[in-house]
């Protein structure tokens, strides 16, 4: 794991105003987040009560086959 050693840009009162990441930490972040969306994700399903479907149905329906 990378280093939080984050740079920040500032505005002339010396304000943040946006902040610089290595690329390694920016990935990172993004697949954090990816994650936490796919967890909230089958959170609201699991909670919808909806009934299960099989894979290939599902893809049916939204093709619209």
């Amino acid at each position: 794991m990378s280093t939080n050693r984050e740079q920040f840009v500032v505005d002339e009162s010396g304000n943040r105003t946006a902040v610089l990441l290595g690329i390694e930490r920016y990935s990172e972040l993004l697949e954090a987040q990816e994650e936490l969306e796919s967890i909230r994700a089958y959170d609201e399903a699991k909670a919808s009560n909806d009934k299960a479907i099989p894979f290939a149905q599902a893809i049916k329906e939204i093709e619209g086959a």
